[in-house]
């Protein structure tokens, strides 16, 4: 019982990050949200807001990097539309108010001591997407160098996407690079399949190894 509540709290902190930020996040949302009593944050977060906080964008991190690791990586121009067609519904979500729980953490909203903790929270999350992004990318044919910086653009795109599709009310922006994104990837690496297994290799590893 003890760890559905705090759970549900911190799932309840992850939708009002997500719909508010940290600023306009309160306990009572969260309360409301998870149906805890007052006494529970306490209780499951001696840290307060800022641990509560810290745990849902740590959680929602963790949460991406799992999809992007079960991206498909045929070759560079599979992986990147996959990814743009698993992160639609995120952006989706940003045309009607939504957002980003972990880039919400980097506008500071209190002591000083929380706004670093919490910023380091979001460059953690957001370096073990654009790493397992250009793992993903590598697997699938790319140079590590060229992966990495694939990888970092369309991190870079979904995290912009987000604020140009809240404040348009609507996916235009997302839409016009995802048609960017895809020319770029097809004329840059027409014909980049990913390394077949070296003969007697485990089933799923590459030449490279």
């Amino acid at each position: 019982m003890r760890n559905d509540t705090r759970a549900r709290m911190v799932g309840a902190t992850m939708e009002g990050l997500q719909r508010r930020g940290v600023a306009g996040m309160s306990f009572t949302d969260v309360l409301a949200a998870s149906g805890a009593a007052r006494g529970a944050i306490y209780h499951h977060f001696p840290g307060g807001k800022a641990e509560m906080v810290a745990e849902a964008a740590a959680l929602n991190g963790q949460q991406v990097r799992a999809l992007l690791a079960a991206l498909p990586a045929d070759n560079p121009l599979t992986v990147v539309r996959a990814f743009l067609d698993t992160v639609r519904p995120a952006v989706q979500a940003s045309t009607d108010g939504g957002g980003c729980a972990v880039a919400a953490v980097t506008v500071h909203a209190g002591a000083e001591d929380d706004n670093e903790a919490l910023r380091q929270v979001a460059a953690t999350a957001f370096g073990a997407w654009t790493d397992q992004l250009a793992e993903r990318l590598t697997t699938a044919g790319l140079a590590p160098g060229e992966a990495a910086d694939l990888a970092a653009l369309l991190i870079t795109l979904l995290e912009g996407a987000h604020v140009m599709c809240r404040a348009a009310g609507n996916l235009r922006p997302f839409d016009d690079a995802v048609r960017a994104a895809t020319a770029l990837t097809e004329s840059r690496y027409p014909r980049h399949p990913a390394p077949e297994a070296s003969p007697g290799a485990p089933a799923g590893q590459g030449a490279a190894g």
